[in-house]
């Protein structure tokens, strides 16, 4: 297929769906394709399952196997992620040389954007834990553990990647009772992810704030780095880029205290305080009983003088 051809709708509806997969300024939330290779069992069968639970509702499951190797030749990927109008894969499949094997990855303009391949190591799965678990709107809360997260690249790319895997959408305020999930990432010594999952429990503490206690809830995975594929730089600066549009302009003498409020600082030339006019300014004049005692004080004063006089007469 030429890079060049231009796709013109032939329906209504059908141009309805080229503008919506076209750039917008506010983007809507990401979709997650799951799908699975020629032969997909054991651990990676049921963390595709849990994963699929963990990203209701925004998730598009592909029933069928696939032959499909991502790392030689992801074009055909790129087609069916495309084609199901989703921003995020993940690729499940087992064999001899790297059995349990998962593929998160995303894409940008139809190209994969990063991708990196994980091996499942131990998994314990959401059915393994008998306990009640979280809501399925609920929103994650991630957490990621230890210095290696931002000493390569590698490391930086796999903790944004899994946070895109794990967002539902965005929020701009968070109240203390809505956060029940907790995911928390591990980064040990010998490059191994530990995948944890908690739910938060607010018990009773005496005070104002409840105590918190962590629950494990499932699902519970030790993931080794096999390979990764990240964008150059420029590619990855391009992915993002925002448009001028929602820039938030800076404004200048504006300021906001810790409470939130907006604080204003006004500039005003010099003042000549001897030119202000004072008696015609409401805010001002006086009230009756200061004028009732203004004029009680100007007649004891001219009673004081009256009598003043009248001794020195005499």
């Amino acid at each position: 297929m030429s890079l060049l051809r231009i796709r013109k709708p032939k329906t209504r509806k059908g141009k309805q769906v080229l503008l919506a997969r076209e750039s917008q300024l506010v983007e809507n939330a990401r979709f997650m394709l799951l799908l699975e290779g020629r032969k997909c069992g054991g651990d990676v069968k049921l963390y595709m399952k849990d994963l699929q639970q963990l990203r209701k509702p925004l998730v598009k499951v592909l029933s069928r196997n696939n032959d499909i190797s991502p790392f030689e030749d992801p074009s055909s990927l790129e087609f069916l992620v495309q084609k199901n109008d989703c921003a995020l894969f993940a690729f499940g499949s087992t064999s001899k040389k790297r059995p349990d094997n998962l593929v998160l990855g995303r894409i940008f303009e139809n190209e994969i954007l990063d991708m990196v391949e994980l091996g499942i190591k131990q998994y314990k799965a959401l059915s393994y834990f008998k306990i009640d678990k979280i809501g399925t709107c609920v929103k994650p809360c991630l957490v990621f553990n230890g210095p290696k997260w931002s000493q390569t690249d590698e490391l930086r790319r796999l903790r944004n990647l899994l946070t895109d895997t794990f967002q539902k959408d965005k929020i701009e305020a968070i109240r203390l009772q809505g956060i029940e999930h907790v995911i928390s990432f591990t980064c040990t010594e010998d490059m191994t992810i530990l995948m944890r999952s908690y739910k938060i429990l607010l018990k009773k503490s005496g005070q104002r704030t409840p105590r918190i206690e962590l629950m494990e809830i499932g699902p519970s995975a030790d993931f080794s780095i096999r390979r990764s594929k990240i964008a150059s730089e420029d590619f990855y600066k391009m992915s993002r880029k925002q448009p001028k549009e929602l820039k938030v302009t800076k404004k200048k003498n504006i300021s906001h205290d810790e409470l939130g409020n907006t604080h204003g600082r006004i500039h005003l030339g010099k003042q000549n305080l001897d030119k202000i006019q004072t008696r015609r300014v409401k805010g001002l004049k006086k009230t009756s009983e200061q004028k009732h005692d203004s004029r009680q004080k100007k007649k004891e004063l001219l009673k004081a003088a009256a009598k003043e006089m009248l001794t020195n007469k005499e």
